[in-house]
């Protein structure tokens, strides 16, 4: 049975009923001139900062468009949940209903299916970026807000109970309005380290469990053997990775101390986490020893472990008598207790690890299931499971990045205090650089020592090093992710770090070194360099302890600051194709870092369409990918919408597990179509970026001097702080861009190229119109584009233009401009043969709500950017002023374009 409702009006009235909350709320506190401004379209509103303060005028706008989010979140998630209700489940993109339908109708067997889940491997890693500020006390008005239009769906509601819920929206908005919305100091990496915590602590785990029970829910529903899907072994392995506090790329305050500070935060919040479950599974496990048998080996485990914790072992055991399930568990709690305070004076009184905690809770499962209490061990000890096999004693792995040319001062430093005389390593040919790797990694003797300080970039990475070290001698390994090399150009740029692992005794742990590979021609050498490291002696030497594994990073943010979005896109594609081939060869299993992005210009989309766009043979069971700024809520925010998108995640990533068109007719994708069209709109972006006095124009048209200066973020914009497009970090890049409503990094090239191919290759170009249905990283390639097309705004780029005093640079950039977003709309068109207005209704009904407000703020921003700007006195009050208004500027622009950094 199909669903034939319009899902727009549902969102149309869902959006009418929240503006009508807000109205009403603002009523009650007098602030008439807000509702009329909610109420009025730009062309009747006049900014007359005497009536009403630009601080209201922001606030009310950034409030309206994130209430906005929140109505079509719920309008997702209200649609999905229709289509559980029907015969339609598997119809919902992305979702494990999906994946088990395609399996199951490519005949794959249930054995295979759970081995596929049990294989999957899904790594979420949170960073934080620029483009998210907001206040955790925000982020759970957030959420509390979405609880209550949840509850408004429930059908059965009397009229008196649908008004109690209105009245609690309309009073929990009110706080909201009270609430400081964003920072107004600019956050400091505790701060952003808080940020990240809440969720990895208190959303998260909720996601977790919520999303288990939907895999089962959806086995089930489709009819597969429901007793074969209750085991936690089977399903995916979930796990959690954090930048902050370990990315110390161009971040001069992340510093060896924040480092320990974070591991030791994270195990502090992952065993108050169990803690705090196995208390509550305490509880609910009232199972008496009376009229229920009692397993021998449960009494044996109760005594031997009360024994080993003595005196509070045996009180722990006598609050329970006749409940030996229950005594069983207090002594697992007594342990954790134990682990949390540090009493370390014997391993039997807490947990070293916690896979011995695992190992105690599999024990208990087992039992239960051959005692017959099998509902028990599914309902309440399998949420404990995956808690436990998910977040462990460490939360979240933290990851340590650094920048190549960072360590290659730190060597010169330590060779120069070490007397050599030719101590430039930086500027070493590479075989001489690998020739002085290779002879320190062979000897067993150290050319550093603890007591000698070599220099700042030398003690930095040194320190932190031994951080490292002193935590996995402490704690062990599980809190410490990869060390990752930004910028990684050649095979030395990873000797380096197994040399300053070697200085550090770090060389026998599991640690894995990962290149980051971020430029076009990074993508491009990345093959070679991959091929070089794996067959490395020293590589092939850690192999076992690695399980054959290699992780390596992708950088969708410099590839497309250097090349445009098509070419960044192809190349990245080509790369993954290679590196998993580099691989194959070397008996290593490849496996990709994804370093995405909220914005369609440093990969980000739908997750299910992401996945589903990689090439055949290169996912491997693995998926790992930071989740930054703006996306961490937008994606995890609430907990149906994580839900949604964990699974998106999982499924997509088991679903490259199992080929399922082995069978079917092996399809001709149009490679050297993709080709040309990558090197056109690389040469046409190219051609832009080159042209003498882009970058000027680039500083008045956007606001990235704003960006620089900002509150936003503890990272500086720049890396070394040098005026350059290279040394400009993507992020500002492109969010600059996209605030001007220009998004020239998300489409400039494709219109020039397409047209090129059209014109010049006919045939190819029907070829490739032809190919969009059947191939997915195509078809997912101009969605993309398509959307940022459709949020560049015309009108807004004239304005932002205006900008720029001179008059003939400004038309040179802007004709080009213009042209090439005028071709792209029109060769998208033509490629799908219907316009976007009627093809992506979807994406213009979000935005015409949002557009009338975003170009009044539009407006705000321009006046405040040109009196900012006008005043020369760097460090004067009246610039930190109007630096705060265009901060939460800014903000209120972002919320309404939802994807901007």
């Amino acid at each position: 049975m199909k669903i034939k409702e319009n899902p727009f009006q549902k969102i149309s009235d869902d959006r009418l009923f929240i503006i009508n909350c807000y109205t009403e709320m603002l009523s009650r506190i007098n602030e008439q001139e807000i509702i009329e401004l909610i109420n009025k379209t730009s062309k009747e509103v006049t900014v007359d900062r005497s009536v009403i303060s630009s601080e209201k005028i922001i606030q009310s706008f950034s409030i309206y468009f994130q209430l906005m989010t929140l109505v079509e979140e719920n309008a997702a998630t209200q649609y999905r949940r229709k289509l559980e209700h029907h015969e339609t489940i598997t119809s919902i993109r992305g979702s494990w209903a999906e994946t088990f339908k395609i399996w199951m109708d490519a005949g794959v067997k249930e054995e295979e299916m759970l081995n596929a889940i049990s294989k999957t491997k899904v790594i979420p890693v949170l960073t934080a970026h620029p483009t998210e500020a907001k206040r955790i006390t925000v982020i759970e008005i957030h959420r509390e807000l979405y609880l209550l239009l949840v509850q408004r769906e429930n059908t059965s509601l009397s009229s008196l109970e649908q008004n109690e819920i209105k009245e609690k929206i309309i009073h929990l908005l009110e706080r909201w309005w009270r609430t400081g919305e964003i920072y107004l100091e600019k956050p400091d990496i505790r701060d952003e380290r808080a940020n990240i915590h809440y969720y990895l602590s208190k959303v998260f785990p909720l996601v977790l469990n919520k999303s288990d029970e939907q895999i089962k829910s959806s086995w089930i529903e489709l009819g597969l053997n429901p007793n074969k899907i209750k085991n936690p072994d089977v399903f995916p392995k979930i796990s959690f990775g954090s930048w902050v506090g370990g990315d110390r790329d161009g971040h001069p305050f992340v510093t060896p101390s924040v480092t320990e500070e974070t591991l030791l935060l994270h195990r502090r919040a992952a065993l108050q986490l169990i803690k705090d479950e196995l208390m509550q599974l305490v509880k609910k496990f009232s199972i008496s020893g009376l009229t229920n048998p009692v397993p021998f080996l449960l009494t044996e485990a109760i005594q031997e472990k009360s024994k080993a914790l003595g005196e509070l072992g045996s009180f722990a055991v006598q609050r329970n008598h006749y409940e030996p399930w229950r005594q069983y568990l207090n002594l697992l709690l007594l342990k954790i207790e134990n682990t949390i305070s540090e009493k370390f004076a014997d391993s039997t009184t807490y947990y070293k690890s916690s896979a011995v905690l695992e190992e105690d809770l599999r024990f208990l499962r087992e039992l239960l299931v051959q005692n017959g209490l099998k509902g028990l061990a599914e309902d309440l000890l399998f949420p404990m499971e995956r808690t436990v096999k998910c977040f462990g004693f460490h939360l979240a792995k933290l990851d340590i990045r650094q920048n190549s040319a960072f360590h290659d001062k730190a060597i010169s430093q330590i060779l120069q205090s070490s007397g050599e005389k030719d101590y430039d390593f930086e500027n070493w040919s590479e075989d001489k650089r690998i020739e002085f790797l290779n002879n320190q990694l062979a000897t067993n003797s150290l050319l550093t020592d603890v007591t000698i300080s070599y220099g700042v970039e030398a003690d930095n990475v040194l320190d932190c090093y031994r951080v490292v070290r002193q935590h996995i001698n402490r704690y062990g390994l599980a809190g410490i992710g990869s060390f990752i090399i930004s910028m990684t150009r050649n095979l030395s740029d990873l000797l380096v770090v197994y040399f300053l692992m070697k200085e550090t005794q770090l060389l026998s742990t599991s640690i894995k070194v990962v290149p980051l590979l971020e430029t076009i021609e990074d993508l491009t050498n990345g093959p070679v360099i991959l091929e070089k490291f794996l067959q490395h002696p020293l590589t092939k030497k850690r192999a076992e302890k690695l399980s054959f594994h290699q992780e390596v990073m992708l950088g969708y943010s410099d590839s497309n600051k250097d090349g445009g979005t098509i070419a960044s896109k192809w190349n990245l594609y080509k790369t993954e194709q290679l590196l998993s081939e580099v691989g194959r060869k070397n008996h290593t299993a490849i496996y990709f870092f994804h370093g995405t992005g909220g914005t369609i210009s440093r990969g980000g989309g739908k997750y299910h369409r992401f996945l589903e766009s990689m090439p055949e043979n290169t996912v491997n069971g693995t998926i790992k990918i930071t989740v930054q700024g703006e996306s961490l809520a937008q994606l995890f925010g609430n907990p149906q919408t994580a839900k949604y998108n964990l699974n998106a995640l999982s499924s997509g990533t088991a679903r490259h597990t199992i080929n399922t068109t082995l069978q079917a007719k092996p399809i001709d994708y149009p490679l050297q179509t993709m080709e040309f069209l990558s090197q056109k709109s690389f040469d046409h972006y190219r051609s832009l970026i080159e042209t003498p006095g882009f970058i000027d124009f680039y500083s008045k048209v956007t606001c990235i001097d704003v960006l620089e200066k900002s509150k936003i973020g503890s990272r500086p914009a720049r890396r070394t702080g040098t005026r350059t497009l290279t040394d400009l970090r993507a992020i500002p890049w492109v969010f600059s861009w996209n605030l001007s409503r220009i998004s020239l990094t998300g489409w400039y090239g494709l219109g020039e190229a397409l047209k090129a191919l059209k014109t010049e290759r006919p045939k190819e170009y029907e070829q490739l119109k032809e190919s969009i249905p059947h191939w997915k990283f195509l078809k997912f390639l101009f969605i993309q584009t398509e959307t940022n097309l459709i949020l560049s705004n015309h009108e807004m780029m004239h304005y932002y233009a205006t900008l720029d005093e001179k008059v003939e640079e400004r038309k040179l950039f802007m004709d080009k401009i213009l042209n090439d977003h005028e071709n792209g709309f029109k060769m998208i068109e033509a490629l799908f043969d219907e316009p976007a207005s009627l093809r992506r209704n979807g994406q213009y009904d979000n935005l015409n709500w949002r557009n009338d407000k975003l170009i009044t703020l539009h407006q705000l921003h321009l006046t405040y950017l040109k009196e900012w700007r006008s005043i020369k006195e760097e460090n004067s009050i009246e610039k930190e002023r109007i630096l705060t208004k265009l901060l939460s500027l800014i903000n209120a622009i972002s919320s309404g374009l939802k994807n901007t950094g």
